[in-house]
Parts: C-alpha cells; sequence; structure tokens
C-alpha cells in the first residue's frame, strides 16, 4: 500500500528521457540529472514521478526506479521526432499526461519541469493544480546565441524561457555564472533563483586498474583521449578532430568518441567526414552511444579525458571523469570552471582553440606522474560533490515553497 505521508513532486522533462541510452541525440547529461536528482529525492522522503515522451515502442508506459521514483511515458508526435520539432506536439503531451494523472488520481505537491519545452508545461500544469512551480533550464537559448551555436532556435525558445522566468516560483541552476545570466539577459528576480551545484555518482564513478580497464575494452597501447557527450555542434568535438591533426606525440594517438551514431545522425555523418579531410581516420574510433554501466570502464581506461564544449551549464562528463581518477582537459567556460581547479584537478584552456588543446594533451600524455597527481587531485574534488548533497539541496528549495516530505528518510 502507497505510503500517504509522501509529498508527490511531478518531474516534467518532456525531450530526454531518464531511461534513454546516454549519447544518442537528445540524450545527455540533462538524463543523467534527472533521474539521480529524483531518486535522492526519494531517499529523502519525497515520491516523484517523472513524465516524459514515449522515446520507445516497446517501453512500459511506468518503470519503476528506485526509492518510489516512477518514469511515465507518454505519447506525442512521432517516437523518432527530434527536440527541435516538439513544440507542436506540446499541447497533445500537456492533454495527455493530465488524463493520465486524473485517471491514477495523482495529486502533486509541486511541479518540477526541466529545459524549455518542459517549463511550458510546468507553467499550465502549475496553474491547474494549484501548486508551485520550480524549474531548471540546464541550457539558456540566449547563452548559447552568444556562443554563435543554435541560433536558429532562439525563437520561440527564447521568449518561452523568459515567460517561464517571469512566472515560476523558483529556479534552480548549478552556478552562480548562470544565475548572473539570468538575471542579465532575462531580467530574473534574483531571489527566485537557488544555486545548487549537479552531482556525480561516486559508487558507479570510481578510480580502477587502467591496465585492467584496457584489457576488458581490447585497447592497445596506444595513448588514449576520452570524448564522452552527444554530438551536437555545442560540445566541440570539432575542436578535438583538429586538436588531435594538430598534435606532435611521441607514440600513436587515439581518440574515442562515445555518443550518437547512426547514419541519420548528421553530426556523426559530419564528424565521420571530417576526420577523413583532416586524414585522422585511423587515429579516430567512434563508439556510438553506451549504457550508463559501462562508461566507467572507459574513463578508467583513457589517460586523459576531453570537454571540448562551446557552454556547459555545470559539465556531468568532467566530473564523472575526475571522479574516476581521469586527468580532465577542458574548455573555460563557466560550467566547467566550477568544477575544474585548473592545474590542479584539470586543466582549462580556451575554447575553440585546437593548438591550445594539443599543447595541454601532449604534456599530459608523456608525463605519466602528472597525469597520477592531477587524476588524485580530481577524486579528492569530485568526492564532495555526490548527488545526495545536491538532492538535499534542492529539497531546501522545496521547503522554502511549503513542501517538504512529512516522513524524513535518510539517505543511505
Amino acid at each position: 500500500m502507497e505510503d500517504k505521508t509522501l509529498q508527490r513532486i511531478a518531474f516534467i522533462t518532456l525531450h530526454s528521457c531518464p531511461l534513454a541510452r546516454l549519447g544518442a541525440r537528445d540524450t545527455g547529461g540533462m538524463s543523467v540529472y534527472v533521474r539521480r536528482l529524483a531518486e535522492g529525492l526519494g531517499r529523502l522522503g519525497f515520491r516523484v514521478d517523472i513524465y516524459t515522451r514515449a522515446h520507445n515502442a516497446s517501453e512500459p508506459q511506468v518503470v519503476e526506479l528506485d526509492a518510489g521514483t516512477r518514469v511515465i511515458h507518454i505519447k506525442a508526435g512521432h517516437i523518432a521526432a527530434p527536440k527541435e520539432r516538439l513544440v507542436r506536439h506540446l499541447p497533445a503531451f500537456l492533454s495527455r499526461l493530465k488524463a493520465f494523472q486524473r485517471r491514477e488520481r495523482l495529486k502533486y505537491a509541486l511541479v518540477h519541469s526541466h529545459y524549455w519545452l518542459s517549463g511550458w508545461a510546468g507553467n499550465a500544469l502549475a496553474r491547474e493544480w494549484g501548486v508551485p512551480h520550480v524549474t531548471t533550464f540546464h541550457t539558456l537559448a540566449e547563452i548559447k546565441s552568444r556562443a554563435h551555436i543554435g541560433a536558429g532556435e532562439a525563437w520561440p525558445r527564447s521568449a518561452t524561457e523568459s515567460q517561464v522566468v517571469a512566472s515560476v516560483n523558483r529556479i534552480v541552476v548549478s552556478t552562480a555564472h548562470e544565475k548572473g545570466a539570468l538575471q542579465r539577459l532575462y531580467n530574473a528576480d534574483a531571489e527566485k533563483i537557488r544555486v545548487v551545484p549537479g552531482g556525480v555518482d561516486l559508487a558507479r564513478f570510481q578510480p580502477g586498474d587502467q591496465r585492467a580497464a584496457r584489457d576488458r575494452l581490447g585497447l592497445n597501447g596506444h595513448s588514449t583521449i576520452l570524448y564522452v557527450g552527444r554530438l551536437d555542434p555545442i560540445k566541440g568535438l570539432e575542436v578535438m578532430m583538429r586538436t588531435v591533426a594538430v598534435m606532435n606525440a611521441p607514440r600513436h594517438i587515439q581518440l574515442l568518441v562515445v555518443g550518437g551514431g547512426g547514419d541519420k545522425d548528421m553530426e556523426y555523418v559530419r564528424m565521420k567526414r571530417l576526420a577523413c579531410e583532416l586524414a585522422i581516420q585511423d587515429r579516430v574510433e567512434f563508439l556510438g552511444s553506451l549504457s550508463n554501466d559501462q562508461l566507467p570502464t572507459y574513463y578508467q581506461a583513457a589517460d586523459v579525458c576531453v570537454v571540448p564544449s562551446y557552454y556547459e551549464s555545470f559539465g556531468l562528463v568532467a566530473l564523472e571523469a575526475m571522479a574516476c581518477g581521469t586527468p580532465v582537459v577542458a574548455s573555460r567556460v563557466p560550467g566547467l570552471e566550477t568544477i575544474i581547479q585548473d592545474n590542479r584537478s584539470g586543466y582549462l584552456v580556451p575554447w575553440h582553440c585546437p593548438d591550445a588543446f594539443a599543447d595541454r594533451l601532449e604534456i599530459l600524455l608523456v608525463n605519466e606522474s602528472l597525469r597520477r597527481s592531477i587524476g588524485v587531485n580530481g577524486r579528492e574534488r569530485a568526492a564532495g560533490m555526490g548527488w545526495e548533497r545536491t538532492a538535499v539541496g534542492v529539497a531546501g528549495v522545496y521547503a522554502d515553497l511549503g513542501v517538504a516530505p512529512v516522513r524524513q528518510s535518510p539517505i543511505e
């Protein structure tokens, strides 16, 4: 029988299901964030339902996760529709979500939306249910457009983000920089915004024996650079391809690319073509998307992990690599600056600059003791950033709005 003392929270994450394979077109760090936060809140005594668009015809409508958390799939538009085309399906998603809620006689204490598409739905649901609305944008159109990425989606996205900013009760951001950007670019009320850094699964991502990991993956003795992420221009994989092309290393380099894949993935096709144009196709291996269970072995096997993004609101990949004791070389952008202590737990270099990346990578790849030292510092840094801390921080935001579990369940 259901425990009636638990407060029920509705997470809205329209385009990115936390059960989808990581690194696929629309599935990345946000999917991990949503699931781990929801489960962390469940351990604190909340019950969280994650509403997302159905992405797989064989997936059950309701999937139980850990700690009383559920994923609820809502059919809206073609299963393979990319997020850029989901605006037209928002009314259907909202209508069918409400039908499910009424049929199951569910009552929610609060709505927490993720990303601008979900923010629109969250506004409508919070009004109808008479409950507070908290949102987490994860990325912002105005910042992306200033990085000359995603300009084509500036409208209606930017206008919708402004509407959500004006109407929500609280906005959760990962960094102080994102808070400042919301105030500067969207005229957000500072009193609405709460900074709660994201986290990492410290039990899953931890240091391991590099040789054993390489043996399990069948890797040779080449120096190994690892890229993990969606194949989206904003993630900067092109920068890393050009970096490999200009690197001067004493032994063969291999770049492992985790994410994307398939002939229908246009960025994947473009990157494969670029590898041939740069004559580095023998040094780049495209592995496609992987399950979260597979990722730790790849981090452990790599000599260095790279995060060449043009924009990161947080930087989960960098944190996962650091938790595994793998050195990170990343773009000097605000989300990554928050995580990485330059020259101590990793290196930060100018974004969009292959020569700067090449310089730091060459130094690390020839110096095993330096890699080990930075890896140890990275793990130490990550050790204080578990998901438990994030869940406690977000629960505090809910408490500000009068929403707290009647029965507290301590996080194990």
